[in-house]
């Protein structure tokens, strides 16, 4: 019987993750099939239930049901439990258990190929969601000088600032308006966008959450949006001088962590590099 697995999320046509988990798969020799599902949210609990099935290996989990997937599953790793959110999902003989690979691809990612040291360094996180604080919960195990996050919701920015200093991180919540993300970008030496801002197939595919005014040319940005490989942010960074890095070797580590929780061997990274370049270009 081929096995399955999958992605989930709504929309989901954005996703590459079929490209280059079933390259992985075939690389692997391995009999199952990655595929993507479009799940809305009034959706999310049965479909859950029916990954229970014996043929499901397990599936990934991208926006927006990270966070409320949680409450549908039987077990959740630590590290997801502080991140309070799950994209990857492992179907352990009907149960499923929860982990969370974004802290993992975006430390890979950014150590791909570039020379970049986080020791004392001041980052500006963009967003508040799963994803950040993934992020922050990845850089609690650096020493980072100071953390800003920035979101539209000044409370949600709050509660991971909490995390943030549980943690043992300088941090600093701050909104979205201009002065003050102007005032926070002077001072970073990395940004990260962790929101679907600039993303394709969205209302928002042409938008940025920052201008050029509002990005040191001294900084590192880094777009966690892989589609398109060049987002609106990364145009205004290149404009003000500043070093750029999109999205895409964090999907691919990230999702070489779910093969591996997966299947308990070795991910082949570079086929998987090769082949999300390759969907993308």
């Amino acid at each position: 019987m081929v096995k399955r697995l999958g992605i989930i999320g709504y929309p989901i046509g954005h996703s590459i993750s079929p490209v280059f988990q079933q390259a992985a798969l075939d690389d692997s020799e391995l009999d199952a099939l990655y595929t993507s599902w479009e799940i809305a949210p009034e959706d999310l609990e049965k479909f859950i239930n029916d990954i229970r099935d014996p043929d499901v290996i397990g599936i990934n989990v991208t926006v927006p049901h990270k966070e409320s997937v949680l409450r549908l599953l039987d077990d959740i790793d630590d590290w997801a439990l502080r991140a309070g959110a799950v994209n990857t999902i492992v179907n352990r003989d009907g149960r499923l258990v929860g982990y969370n690979t974004d802290g993992i691809g975006f430390l890979r990612g950014l150590r791909h190929n570039q020379d970049f040291n986080l020791n004392g360094k001041t980052i500006l996180i963009i967003g508040a969601g799963g994803s950040a604080r993934g992020v922050v919960l990845a850089l609690s195990g650096e020493s980072v000088g100071h953390i800003i996050i920035a979101n539209r919701t000044l409370a949600r920015a709050q509660v991971l600032v909490s995390l943030a200093l549980e943690l043992g991180i300088s941090a600093q919540a701050v909104s979205l308006d201009w002065q003050e993300l102007a005032l926070a970008g002077v001072q970073a030496n990395l940004i990260v966008n962790c929101t679907s801002i600039g993303m394709a197939h969205t209302p928002e595919e042409k938008l940025s959450p920052l201008m050029l005014q509002q990005i040191p040319p001294t900084c590192l940005v880094y777009d966690l949006v892989y589609n398109p490989l060049e987002t609106q942010l990364l145009r205004e960074a290149a404009r003000a001088g500043a070093d750029t890095m999109n999205g895409i070797k964090m999907l691919v580590y990230q999702g070489a962590a779910s093969f591996e929780l997966w299947f308990e061997r070795q991910a082949p990274v570079q086929i998987m590099l090769s082949a999300a370049d390759a969907a993308i270009k």
